[in-house]
């Protein structure tokens, strides 16, 4: 893995960052707040790993799915407690602190929905007709 910025990974992982930091602090309970915010956050991190890294497609949705389900798994048990973090509103924003199956269902949606369109997206592009 080497270091390499594309730019229009990273102004797509901007305008995610935007989107859920609104999601955040501005809607406090429901589908949007929870579901779809999960969703949107493997996708954001995706674009980071993508902006930032020369890791392929596949590698860096692997990568991420790895790491989202990691934190999901983590919050069955106390972790906060064991950095003493429990008590932070941050730690438990970014983190979590329950376990919620549904949300291994959103990140799988979110990064299947990145394969889908990173597919797509090169399909388009190798397969293109100049007149």
């Amino acid at each position: 893995m080497k270091l390499q910025f594309n730019k229009n990974y990273l102004v797509l992982a901007h305008f995610l960052f935007l989107i859920e930091l609104a999601i955040a602090f501005i809607i406090k309970t429901g589908f949007i707040r929870y579901t779809f915010g999960d969703y949107l956050v493997v996708i954001l991190l995706y674009a980071i790993f993508r902006g930032c890294t020369n890791l392929s497609v596949r590698a860096s949705a692997l990568v991420v799915l790895l790491i989202a389900y990691s934190i999901e798994l983590l919050q069955l048990t106390p972790f906060l407690t064991y950095f003493n973090l429990q008590d932070s509103v941050a730690a438990k924003l970014i983190l979590g602190s329950t376990f919620q199956f549904g949300d291994l269902v959103a990140y799988t949606l979110g990064i299947i929905s990145v394969l889908i369109i990173e597919h797509y997206a090169n399909y388009k592009n190798t397969h293109t007709v100049k007149v």
